[in-house]
C-alpha cells in the first residue's frame, strides 16, 4: 500500500505541473540594467498596436519581446528592434545606466521600460546613424525631422 500512496503522489504532481508558467530564468549573465521578468511578455505586434495609440506626449510602461536590427557599434550604448509591418523601435537605456553587446543583431530580446513616441531630430539621427557607420552620403539623406518609436529601457533580457 505504501508503494502505491508513493506513486499516486508522483502521479499527482505530474498532472499538477501540466499548465503550470515556466519557471523565470535566473541566468543573470544574458540581462542587461535591471531583472527582467520574461513572462506576460507582449510581441512586436502587439507593440506595434501599442505604439499607434499614443501621442508624442504619451508614454506607457512595458515589456515585449522583439528581434535586435542593429546596435551601436562604438559602444553599445542604444539598439533598433523590430516591430511589425517594417517598423522598428529605437532603444536606449535608461540614465545611461548600461550598454548591451555589440553583437546581437538577429537576436530575440525582452525589453522592460517606457514606450513614447517622439519627433528625431536631424542632428539626432545623423548622431545615431554616425554611431551604426553610416558614411557621408548617407548622413547627407538625413535632412527632415521623423517620428521615432522609443523606448527607454530599464532592463535587457538576451533570449538567445
Amino acid at each position: 500500500m505504501k508503494g502505491f500512496n508513493i506513486l499516486l503522489v508522483f502521479l499527482l504532481m505530474g498532472f499538477w505541473s501540466i499548465g503550470q508558467e515556466k519557471e523565470p530564468n535566473t541566468d543573470k549573465s544574458n540581462i542587461f540594467g535591471a531583472w527582467v521578468d520574461e513572462t506576460k511578455v507582449g510581441t512586436s505586434n502587439e507593440m506595434m498596436s501599442i505604439y499607434d495609440g499614443l501621442s508624442t506626449k504619451d508614454t506607457l510602461n512595458t515589456k515585449f519581446v522583439g528581434k535586435v536590427k542593429e546596435v551601436c557599434q562604438a559602444k553599445g550604448c542604444w539598439m533598433k528592434v523590430a516591430l511589425s509591418n517594417g517598423n522598428e523601435a529605437m532603444v536606449r537605456f535608461k540614465d545611461y545606466g548600461f550598454f548591451v553587446p555589440k553583437d546581437i543583431a538577429g537576436k530575440d530580446v525582452v525589453v522592460d521600460g517606457i514606450a513614447f513616441v517622439e519627433e528625431m531630430s536631424v542632428e539626432d539621427q545623423k548622431h545615431y546613424a554616425k554611431d551604426a557607420g553610416a558614411g557621408q552620403e548617407e548622413l547627407a539623406k538625413i535632412t527632415m525631422p521623423k517620428k521615432t518609436y522609443s523606448f527607454e529601457a530599464s532592463g535587457v533580457l538576451i533570449k538567445n
